[in-house]
């Protein structure tokens, strides 16, 4: 016990003391305050990797809430905590001896200990990450542990050796080789777009802190089953660590989602396998990628938590569409093999056979990280240089590294796909073709919503009702066409947003006691 640091204790508000000491001072190793309370840095034991790459890949270490019951196992490893106490030296007689008992200091003050939020002598503690990233400064954090430069502490999955900050023109032809030709050569990509759009999601967890911007919603979907899109998700994921969840189809269980795997300790979200064509229209969805920090009550309490935003979020399926806010939010990488059975193709021609199955091997995630940490680092040499004519909305800033990353690698088509992001945006369709027939049947003719509202009932003639509508009247999320005032409501909502070339336009009535509505077309 000698070599341990002794802390003595006495009265409870001396013991408090001595214990809030000893904390801010370091006594307790790979301890860290986040968010104004403690944690320690530990090993989960028994955690076994995935063996598929669509599943479930997590960090090899947690940061723990350090709780009275963990602090008291702390320090009855890391410290020695005693008293003194006294006893009789000998019968009848009245002399006493002073000696050390080692104690477990009580619970109520391992909890005053810990109740407060002020810990100016520990480390922050900002988050924790599977793989090197690059810092503000434009250096790699690549030495397992914690970095005080940047408060992050890096867990690999993968024991990865050092890699030169000035790569050799050889390293860097090789590493391009390898991404463009092997690793991702044999995807049945749709477009240019669709490798390069993958290509920057593959490299913006190593990128993210070093651009300092929030990053759009990653969508990976296909013509047909068995095309490779969990591979895709796998590959950041095999080397970031992911959490694979199901897909919420209310906003009350898709919040709850979102909190509950920010707790944990991944750089990648996959909500895989949606059901074909659903349709990825969410508020919360649409928040959370534009959200620096998440902010919610705390599952199973009543109090709010915060928690900074520093995932990568990826959804997979066939022929998804995206609705409201998300078709500006998204990235699309999308892959069409043009047969009937993608899963019968020839492997023994692919550049890496059976990939589903090697990249799962940690060698394979080492190289496969490896070439893509001197592509970052040979970008950096040369000065970082930006796409400064892309634009992004709220992403910008993520898309001119990305795209000036991809230029410099000569790596053609970022983000020109955006026009098939918004083909496949459920909300804008139907409400362009809705737009398109109205001016088709009424021109730009001012008409209230009752008026509207009446043109869109089936003619009858005869037995028989005619639809001049042709199906295409706006409906409710129940698929029914709206009542006379909801109709209003959804008009005035949409006043000069618009849709392809159509844009509705209001004005009140000649009486001034109603609004009109039409629609422009610009040809």
């Amino acid at each position: 016990m000698t070599s341990l640091p002794r802390l003595q204790a006495g009265s409870g508000p001396e013991t408090i003391r001595v214990l809030k000491a000893a904390l801010a001072a370091g006594s307790l190793p790979d301890t860290y305050v986040s968010a104004g309370s403690l944690v320690h840095m530990e090993t989960v034991s028994g955690g076994q990797t995935s063996p598929a790459a669509d599943e479930d890949s997590p960090l090899p270490v947690t940061a723990s809430p350090i709780t009275p019951a963990t602090l008291a196992g702390l320090l009855a490893e890391h410290a020695y905590v005693y008293r003194t106490r006294t006893r009789k030296t000998g019968k009848g007689k009245q002399e006493l001896e002073f000696y050390e008992e080692e104690i477990t200091p009580p619970r109520e003050i391992l909890s005053s200990v810990l109740a407060g939020k002020t810990w100016p002598g520990l480390a922050p503690l900002r988050g924790v990450i599977g793989a090197p990233v690059l810092r503000r400064d434009g250096t790699l954090l690549q030495r397992p542990g914690y970095d005080p430069a940047t408060g992050l502490y890096l867990a690999a999955k993968v024991a990865l050796p050092p890699v030169p900050d000035q790569p050799t023109d050889q390293q860097v032809s090789e590493a391009r080789d390898f991404v463009l030709t092997r690793f991702l050569r044999d995807f049945p990509w749709s477009s240019p777009a669709d490798r390069a759009n993958y290509v920057a999601l593959l490299v913006t967890p190593i990128l993210r802190h070093f651009t300092r911007s929030l990053t759009p919603f990653a969508l990976i979907d296909a013509t047909m089953p068995a095309s490779g899109k969990s591979i895709l998700t796998g590959g950041p994921g095999m080397l970031y660590g992911q959490r694979v969840i199901p897909w919420a189809y209310t906003e009350e269980e898709l919040r709850k989602s979102i909190t509950a795997v920010l707790a944990e300790q991944v750089g990648v979200v996959v909500w895989d396998n949606l059901a074909e064509g659903t349709v990825i229209d969410s508020a919360t969805l649409a928040l959370l990628v534009t959200a620096g920090v998440w902010s919610d009550r705390q599952l199973g309490a009543s109090r709010n938590i915060a928690t900074v935003n520093d995932r990568l979020w990826m959804a997979t399926g066939n022929n998804l569409q995206v609705g409201g806010d998300m078709a500006s939010r998204t990235v699309r990488v999308h892959l069409d093999p043009n047969m009937p059975r993608p899963e019968q193709r020839d492997q023994s021609r692919f550049g890496i056979p059976h990939l589903d199955q090697w990249i799962t091997t940690p060698s394979n995630q080492l190289t496969v990280l490896w070439h893509l940490l001197v592509l970052v680092l040979d970008w950096t040499r040369n000065g970082a240089p930006r796409a400064d004519t892309v634009s992004m909305r709220q992403f910008t800033p993520w898309a001119q590294a990305l795209g000036g990353f991809l230029a410099h690698h000569g790596i053609e088509g970022f983000l020109t796909n955006a026009a098939d992001v918004r083909g496949i945006d459920e909300d804008e369709t139907r409400w362009r073709a809705f737009l398109a027939c109205w001016h088709t049947l009424h021109g730009t003719q001012p008409m209230t919503a009752a008026e509207l509202r009446a043109s869109g009932e089936p003619d009858r003639i005869g037995s028989d009702e005619l639809d001049r509508w042709e199906g295409q009247f706006i409906t409710t999320h129940t698929g029914r066409p709206p009542n006379v005032l909801a109709l209003g409501r959804l008009l005035t909502g949409q006043v000069g947003r618009w849709r392809g070339d159509y844009v509705i336009r209001s004005a009140k009535n000649q009486r001034g006691d109603r609004n009109v509505f039409w629609v422009e077309h610009h040809d």
